[in-house]
């Protein structure tokens, strides 16, 4: 039997992490399946927790985040037509309200 471990560990410190202060972005080109496959996974770290990673063999991206999230649905029928489907989710803050005296 081998132990994985240390390599498993290598590779994730090969990764980049994304942090706050800096901008990222990533298009990816799938099939209808690979792209339902990624959408089944995010809803499911939706659902069961408030921060959601992604991951690549070159990145890693931790996203701690609030409420509400938008969804935005675009359907452009002319000429070719088109269905764009965004979500856009809030990074949480914890931030304490103001007292009142």
């Amino acid at each position: 039997m081998t132990d994985n471990t240390a390599s498993d560990t290598e590779e994730a410190t090969d990764r980049t992490t994304i942090r706050s202060g800096r901008d990222f972005e990533q298009e990816y080109r799938l099939d209808a399946e690979a792209a339902g496959e990624f959408l089944v996974e995010l809803g499911t770290q939706l659902q069961e927790d408030d921060e959601l990673t992604m991951t690549t063999d070159e990145w890693e991206l931790p996203f701690e985040f609030g409420e509400p999230a938008t969804l935005e649905i675009d359907y452009e029928g002319v000429d070719e037509p088109e269905l764009e489907i965004e979500l856009e989710l809030p990074g949480r803050t914890d931030d304490p309200a103001p007292g009142i005296k």
